[in-house]
């Protein structure tokens, strides 16, 4: 039963996300002209071109503070509670952090660390 309600909330998001891009489309004015399809940043028109090719290096770095800031996320309610999960919750945890730290390692054996 409670399984029900799960699938009934997932549903109504489903149909609330739908509904707002149906409405969307179906709402929206479509009149496309020069200067709708004009780049411009900040009121300004550009300079060079609009699109830039990015150095994949930057994404390396934002997945890695990514994985140690969730990291973190999940550390702090575990030391709440450490005291009630006893020597279980302390195997799972060193080993949750060996995982980060193999992934780390390997990070830094490929040179994603390394500024260009």
């Amino acid at each position: 039963m409670n399984y029900l309600f799960i699938f009934l909330i997932g549903l109504a998001g489903l149909g609330m996300v739908g509904g707002g891009i149906f409405g969307s489309w179906l709402l929206a004015p479509r009149n496309p002209g020069k200067a709708k399809s004009s780049t411009y940043e900040c009121g300004e028109k550009t300079i060079g071109p609009s699109s830039l090719n990015f150095n994949v290096g930057y994404y390396l770095y934002a997945i890695l503070f990514l994985i140690f800031d969730v990291e973190a996320a999940f550390l702090f309610p575990w030391a709440v509670v450490l005291r009630e999960l006893g020597v279980v919750g302390l195997v799972e945890v060193i080993l949750f952090v060996l995982v980060l730290v193999v992934g780390l390692a390997y990070a830094w054996k490929k040179g994603v660390l390394e500024w260009e």
